[in-house]
């Protein structure tokens, strides 16, 4: 598995189910919110400071979702994306990487496309049953829970970055 995380260059993620636990919140005014872990967070934020880009690919449209792009400075952000491989294969071309160096992070069957093309494919531990025969790897923690987190640590130890990006905390 080291050898497929090794080149990898661009961490794309979907978002209900992976960076959220998939539950959608509509308050009595229609007001939407979700709710994202702050260990996934640093460790996407961890992963850009090792020089691994981070994208969102979701099938959904939110404020919600642009507003946590914009805090974490994820300047790839594809929504309503019903078909995945559309924005998948403009980020490739916008960034001139090849599926080999990306990696996906993704939860239910509209995710397959994708997961099926990358150089290495995830999955959080509650992800649908169909999707885990497109997998490489399948996180112990639960989409919402850290498995964003989980991810992001297995690529910076398997690029060997994570004495560097973590000695900040050691001091």
């Amino acid at each position: 598995m080291d050898g497929r995380l090794a080149g990898i260059r661009l961490l794309l993620l979907d978002v209900d189910g992976v960076m959220t636990d998939g539950r959608i919140i509509f308050d009595s005014n229609g007001v939407e919110s979700k709710f994202f872990n702050v260990k996934d967070g640093h460790g996407i934020k961890m992963i850009q400071r090792a020089g691994i880009q981070v994208g969102i690919i979701s099938g959904r449209q939110s404020v919600v979702v642009a507003n946590r792009a914009a805090e974490l400075d994820i300047p790839i952000l594809y929504q309503k994306a019903i078909d995945k491989l559309t924005p998948y294969g403009e980020i490739l071309a916008a960034t001139g990487l090849e599926d080999s160096q990306v990696a996906f992070v993704g939860d239910d069957v509209i995710d397959i496309p994708v997961l099926r093309r990358v150089g290495f494919a995830a999955a959080p531990a509650d992800a649908v049953p169909e999707v885990l025969p497109f997998v490489h790897f399948t996180t112990r923690n639960r989409g919402g829970w850290g498995a964003v987190r989980e991810v992001c640590d297995l690529l910076l130890r398997a690029q060997g970055k994570w004495d560097e990006i973590t000695a900040r905390y050691y001091r």
